[in-house]
């Protein structure tokens, strides 16, 4: 079920994805060799108790952190550790809060220190793919227009789009209708409407699109070892075009 909500509504979901912004913001300034993954999550809900918010992650399906950091291969739902930093490393930081009785929920994709043009090139056309999914959040498109724009992006380049894992709709619940693949052909799926609201986020992979998750039960790595990126921002389709919400 898609759930439209009204403009104080979606004024709600802003003062919380706006909290994230500012967090995801404050963790990217940290992002460097020698800094651990537990002292990123540390930050993470120190600043969202400080703002009066909950961490939207932490308990949610048993997850125990706050924040998901997934380290070069890993795709997503990285689980916090004493793990260190070094440079040439990429991590993702998917976060999100819950605030007067509404989510919001972001990611981005950091490089520590020094990264391969490569690497930097991944980073990159990962983040102009959301944008590009972001631009047909309107009226006048349907849903897979959203993910057609990222998929044709991303393989222009040579990257691969993530199939087991999609963005979704968002409000009361972190996880609404509808689900929001990266890939898919255009003019499909249910037509675009005021009052939606799109956690929209691309997970581009290095190599090939097949992931698996690991023991723990939470961490998805690519199967063949190449690195991933994910970037995502919560989006509301307004009369006026796409809004981003967790932005600065």
């Amino acid at each position: 079920m898609i759930v439209l909500k009204s403009p104080a509504e979606i004024q709600k979901m802003a003062a919380a994805s706006r909290m994230v912004a500012e967090i995801l913001a404050g963790l990217k300034e940290m992002v460097a060799p020698g800094v651990t993954l537990l002292e990123l999550d540390a930050f993470a809900e120190q600043e969202t108790l400080k703002r009066k918010a909950k961490p939207a992650f932490k308990g949610y399906s048993g997850f125990p952190y706050s924040l998901c950091c997934s380290v070069n291969e890993q795709v997503v739902h990285g689980m916090p550790s004493g793990r260190v930093l070094k440079s040439g490393d990429i991590v993702s930081l998917d976060f999100g809060v819950v605030y007067g009785g509404f989510y919001g929920d972001a990611a981005i994709t950091v490089a520590v220190g020094e990264v391969s043009p490569q690497v930097a090139k991944l980073v990159k056309v990962t983040e102009e793919s959301l944008y590009k999914g972001i631009e047909m959040a309107d009226t006048e498109h349907r849903l897979s227009d959203v993910s057609h724009a990222v998929q044709a992006h991303v393989e222009k380049y040579g990257f691969s789009v993530v199939r087991d894992f999609v963005g979704h709709g968002i409000g009361k619940e972190l996880h609404e209708g509808p689900q929001i693949p990266n890939f898919g052909a255009p003019g499909k799926g249910p037509k675009l409407k005021v009052g939606m609201v799109l956690a929209i986020e691309p997970m581009i992979n290095e190599k090939g699109f097949d992931v698996k998750v690991l023991q723990d039960g939470w961490t998805a790595v690519t199967c063949d070892g190449g690195l991933s990126a994910h970037f995502e921002h919560t989006v509301a389709i307004t009369d006026n075009g796409p809004l981003i919400l967790s932005r600065l």
